[in-house]
């Protein structure tokens, strides 16, 4: 039987572009496939990982095989593009809300962008999301109400808003036309670390 072919131990080049991109170790499992038992003695070298488990966690991080074997890690660098064929689009017809969700899934919960289309009066109730996670609203058309628990104000166009949404959340369109709102959801480090939604 011919031995099992090893890279060099890449684990503290991985632990470095892991922290680099903000990743807990939970975040590049899922990422990658690979267990979190395994990642973290990869990355304290207890194991010298195989090739095909070194393919998986270059892939979860975004990067090529020889990064993370030939030491001169650098910030990893993005340019990716989400057409407009491979944009989700879903409607929630019994309260007029078209959303356009314009970031990637490998984006999702981490940063979320939407582009949200309110018939007339149309109105979107959200329930609380992760401890900690913020909305930033712009609005672009129309006339609309932001309610973030007890507080709640007007919005006009071209006007700003930022606020947590780990509490019971709505949107409202105050006027007769469309509204049109650009959302951007940023979740909490702590969501990456493993914290709960809010019950």
């Amino acid at each position: 039987m011919k031995p099992m072919i090893r890279p060099p131990s890449p684990g503290k080049n991985i632990r470095k572009l892991r922290n680099l991109q903000e990743l807990s170790l939970d975040a590049l499992s899922k990422k990658s496939g690979v267990s979190k038992a395994m990642l973290s003695q990869v990355e304290s070298e207890k194991v010298n990982p195989t090739i095909a488990t070194v393919w998986k966690i270059a892939y979860g991080l975004g990067v090529e095989f020889n990064v993370l074997v030939r030491g001169d890690v650098e910030p990893v660098r993005k340019f990716k593009v989400n057409r407009l064929e491979n944009i989700t689009s879903l409607d929630i017809d019994k309260k007029g809300v078209h959303i356009n969700v314009l970031s990637p899934v490998s984006m999702a919960e981490d940063l979320e962008l939407y582009l949200l289309t309110f018939e007339p009066h149309g109105m979107l109730d959200s329930a609380p999301h992760y401890p900690g996670t913020m909305e930033f609203l712009t609005l672009l058309e129309g006339h609309a109400r932001i309610t973030a628990g007890e507080n709640s104000t007007e919005l006009h166009e071209g006007d700003f808003i930022m606020y947590h949404c780990d509490i019971m959340h709505s949107i409202e369109n105050l006027s007769k036309r469309k509204a049109k709102i650009y959302l951007v959801v940023m979740f909490s480090k702590g969501r990456k670390d493993g914290s709960k939604p809010v019950s």
